[in-house]
């Protein structure tokens, strides 16, 4: 037992969300739709203005009060002024990815557990491993403290969603294809999803798969193909790289083969193949009347933010697993997935479905650790707990499993 566990439970229940994005903005809300375990809740960012807007909005649809706060997320020492004035029992990153480190930093200073949706990646180089962050587990070990990585849907919920299958319905697992599908229109010509930055630096990078026991690359969106996703139809699916594949084949070592597939439309890829090739996509600087201009970070800051797209969006994202492997002597194949709508997100919450399928997964994985059902000291992926209770919340929460077992699937094994 902890002392978060230890202390009372009006303490236990206060947290503090950074991140004021599509995905902070969800999980302000879930978390208020949630008051009888998150009491207290402090919503911080750059930009104090973003976490009043939600704020106000958490008032009027759900009747609770947030607290808000600046903070400049890349310099521990006012993380850590912010964590000691409020005394959280959990800080909830939601901030770029490059900030993962900078926060894990302050709450070991500062004494409070860690839990993030995405894992850490130097902003001067498009690559992302976990190495970074399982190197604090016996930092967060000593300290009896807790850190919870890629707690979102991928990464998070798909990890969940193999555990569980794992648990469940296997003996041994041997194939997993993570599929992903939006296929929903938000009526701009073009826009990402979530951060811009982000989403483009994963796409444009090589993709990667693992196979028989050793990393495969391939070029960018080389390898393709049509996957039928429950009630949307066919979508062209393409392989990349994705950061939970790296710890899945470590916690599931039989996994011969795990790849991750995502559909994206012509209108997307035309208008980024142009983007590339005119040179907007480059995160080195280049000299722009004596100044030094990142040009990815310039597209972002002309594109629509994705928290912005949510009104008018419509149609639904899939997003699941599926394995093939042994039960009891027997092949057995698995499908495990989610369908959700945008249109019924913005309703709940003013959000679009891709910030939703995100923000809830993280929510409960807060929730899980607040109320010690999830809480243990060290690093962790969330395959690495115990899937069922993870299961029983999405279903509550508005993001409900769907399974099938023994059917055929879309892949070569």
């Amino acid at each position: 037992m902890f002392a978060a566990e230890k202390s009372d439970q009006t303490n236990m229940a206060k947290v503090l969300i950074i991140g004021a994005g599509g995905v902070g903005s969800v999980v302000a809300h879930k978390c208020a739709m949630n008051s009888t375990v998150f009491t207290e809740i402090l919503l911080a960012s750059r930009t104090k203005a973003k976490c009043d807007r939600i704020a106000a909005e958490i008032q009027e649809m759900h009747g609770i009060s947030i607290q808000t706060a600046q903070v400049d997320a890349d310099v521990v020492a006012e993380v850590v002024a912010l964590i000691r004035s409020f005394n959280p029992v959990l800080v909830i990153n939601v901030a770029l990815p490059y900030q993962d480190l900078p926060i894990m930093d302050a709450c070991l200073e500062a004494g409070v557990h860690y839990m993030d949706t995405a894992n850490y990646e130097p902003k001067d180089v498009a690559k992302f491993e976990y190495s970074w962050q399982w190197a604090y587990k016996e930092r967060f070990e000593q300290a009896g403290l807790m850190a919870l990585l890629g707690c979102g849907f991928d990464p998070g919920a798909t990890q969940v969603f193999t555990a569980y299958a794992n648990k469940h319905h296997f003996d041994r697992m041997d194939y997993l294809d993570i599929v992903d599908c939006n296929a929903g229109n938000h009526g701009k010509a073009f826009a990402t999803n979530f951060n811009p930055e982000i989403n483009i630096r994963e796409i444009t990078q090589p993709g990667r798969y693992w196979e028989n026991g050793e990393w495969i690359e391939i070029p960018a969106m080389s390898i393709h193909k049509p996957i039928d996703y429950p009630e949307i139809g066919p979508r062209e699916s393409y392989v990349l790289y994705h950061e939970e594949l790296e710890s899945l084949v470590k916690n599931f070592p039989t996994l011969k083969r795990a790849r991750f597939w995502m559909t994206f439309g012509q209108a997307y890829l035309t208008h980024l193949e142009v983007l590339q090739n005119v040179g907007m996509t480059r995160i080195d600087p280049v000299k722009f009347n004596g100044m030094d201009i990142v040009p990815l970070e310039f597209l972002k800051a002309v594109l629509p933010a994705p928290d912005t797209l949510g009104e008018n969006y419509t149609g639904q994202t899939s997003i699941g697993c599926q394995i093939k492997g042994v039960k009891d002597g027997t092949d057995r194949t698995y499908y495990i997935w989610n369908n959700c709508d945008h249109a019924e997100t913005y309703r709940e919450v003013r959000g679009q479905a891709v910030s939703y399928t995100t923000g809830v997964p993280a929510m409960i994985g807060a929730m899980l650790m607040v109320t010690g059902v999830w809480m243990k000291p060290g690093v962790w992926n969330c395959e690495e707990l115990d899937p069922d209770p993870f299961i029983d919340q999405m279903n509550k929460q508005g993001l409900p499993v769907n399974e099938r077992v023994d059917i055929p699937l879309p892949h070569d094994y």
